[in-house]
């Protein structure tokens, strides 16, 4: 207990960091703003944990509940819940706005969450529709994970400028981190079985399958009691600071100096759809594409899959930390092209089979034969896929390293192209910019499932793979070729537009007349990615 307290007293925050003690806010202030932020933080792992949790699952447990639901169907299930997040995110946001709290909003979506992840937990009680109420579980996690822009929204409010970077850094992980963890957490479960146990008077089955969707639920229960109001408080600061470093001064002054490279913007778009709808590729076809090609069975898939998903997020935990240093050592275009693209492109192409044979063909499944699903004769590439018996199969060293660059370049891909995003858009208000992005990102997700294993399925692994290498190629050499496109703009003249006045306590008369100047638009105008950004041209 001793020890508790002095490490408590350590880590414990007694008095304001010297860059943000310049009267703005209370050292009580400060920290419970951070609290809040982490809140925030956990709320955006939470939902992309909500979506990657079930990926290595859904297929095996998808076959079991109807046989004969087949690959499309489970791709249709996989973009469920990135339609839902691209269709609900605006309206979320307008909620959010209307309301002027993102409180009420939020806590209503994580109910919808915890009620959905139950109900993929109890699809083996509603018996011969279970495919459609799985579509239709994932379809409503995807409208309770639209919070995720009211989230943002809340951080570019609850962050100060020289803060916002670090803040959207974390986020960036934290999303990373969930979608990378969740197969990790299927793979705890899978020692549970098939049978697993059944409490409740029959009520609640926890099994391998089911167990996934059981720790959404206790997860989401969790944060629905951090947004409790005597846990989360809404600390919206950047009002109240860019007031005092304008003093008086018009942002739209500010931004209008400077014309941002739209073609920059679209490219850099198209980019992250290209890279997302690659990592979606993984996690769709992963695990049926190691059970066709290496006759696992579903524990063994679920097992082998779920070590991968946790290895890579170590690896993907120390890219995240080296990237900072890697960008004080090159420019950030091309940490992203060389460090992120191309390591992006290698994993594709690995994943061209070079086996010596066919992989093992599975026999037709016979429901009268009294065999289980998982009898040796099943395992392998199956008799509906007619290409199975043509092409050679993937190796195991190809997979394990196509699996493993992917791991390293898909973080570095995403989090740079989200930052130089931002900066090449310069001072000026990015919500609808930062929407189109995160867009591009959730309609990769919805059609990446679909047309890949619809790809996948009718045309085998030459078209599948070929196909998204040439779509990385292409993407690199487009950003190689228009690589100038990506500097950010330099603001050499920031001193005569925008000038840094006295700051003020908050109990100011000036300063509480400058926070009731700030009106309904002020959550639009102070988007997070909208900081001044003062950018050393000679390092670009």
């Amino acid at each position: 207990m001793e020890s508790w307290r002095k490490l408590r007293a350590r880590i414990e925050t007694t008095k304001l960091p010297e860059d943000v003690d310049d009267g703005l806010e209370r050292l009580e202030d400060y920290i419970q703003r951070w609290r809040s932020v982490r809140i925030i933080y956990f709320t955006m792992f939470l939902m992309a944990l909500g979506f990657s949790i079930i990926l290595t699952g859904i297929w095996p447990f998808l076959s079991e509940l109807d046989p004969n639901a087949g690959k499309e169907f489970m791709g249709l299930i996989v973009a469920a819940n990135p339609l839902a997040q691209m269709i609900f995110s605006p309206i979320f946001g307008w909620w959010g706005n209307k309301l002027g709290t993102i409180r009420l909003p939020l806590l209503i979506s994580l109910g919808l969450f915890t009620i959905a992840s139950a109900l993929y937990s109890s699809l083996e009680l509603v018996g011969d529709n279970a495919k459609y109420w799985m579509l239709i579980s994932r379809f409503l996690i995807g409208v309770s994970s639209a919070n995720i822009a009211l989230c943002r929204s809340y951080l570019s409010a609850a962050t100060r400028l020289s803060e916002r970077t670090h803040a959207v850094s974390m986020v960036s992980l934290a999303q990373v981190l969930g979608f990378i963890i969740g197969p990790g957490l299927q793979a705890l479960v899978t020692p549970l079985g098939r049978q697993g146990y059944i409490w409740l008077w029959g009520g609640m089955h926890v099994n391998m399958y089911t167990a996934s969707g059981w720790i959404n639920v206790l997860m989401s229960m969790s944060n629905f009691v951090m947004f409790l109001p005597f846990i989360f408080q809404e600390h919206k600061i950047a009002a109240r600071e860019i007031m005092v470093l304008q003093g008086g001064t018009s942002e739209r002054d500010t931004w209008k100096a400077i014309k941002p490279n739209y073609l920059s913007a679209w490219t850099l778009i198209v980019a992250f759809f290209v890279l997302v709808f690659n990592f979606v590729l993984l996690e769709t076809l992963g695990t049926s594409l190691t059970m066709d090609m290496f006759a696992w069975t579903n524990d063994e898939a679920l097992s082998y899959m779920g070590l991968c998903m946790a290895v890579a997020a170590i690896i993907s935990l120390v890219t995240f930390v080296l990237i900072e240093p890697m960008c004080k050592l090159f420019a950030e275009r091309f940490v992203l092209i060389w460090g992120g693209f191309s390591l992006m492109v290698i994993g594709r192409l690995l994943y061209i089979p070079w086996g010596p044979d066919p992989p093992k063909l599975a026999a037709a499944y016979n429901a009268s034969a009294n065999l289980s699903s998982s009898d040796p004769i099943y395992l392998g590439c199956p008799p509906t896929q007619n290409w199975c018996p043509d092409l050679p199969a993937l190796t195991l060293t190809q997979f394990i390293l196509g699996f493993a660059l992917t791991s390293v370049g898909y973080p570095i891909g995403v989090t740079l192209i989200q930052t130089i995003f931002s900066k090449v858009l310069g001072p000026r208000p990015q919500g609808v910019w930062m929407g189109m992005l995160t867009g591009a990102g959730c309609l990769s997700r919805v059609m990446g499932p679909v047309f890949v294993v619809s790809i996948y399925t009718r045309l085998g692994t030459y078209w599948t793979f070929g196909f998204t290498s040439v779509m990385m190629i292409v993407s690199m050499i487009w950003l190689l070729c228009s690589n100038r496109l990506l500097i950010p703009p330099t603001i050499d003249n920031l001193a005569k537009v925008v000038e840094l006045q006295e700051l003020h306590k908050p109990n100011d008369k000036s300063n509480a007349d400058a926070n009731l100047a700030i009106d309904d638009d002020a959550d639009e105008l102070l988007a997070p990615s909208k900081s001044i950004q003062i950018v050393n041209s000679s390092k670009t």
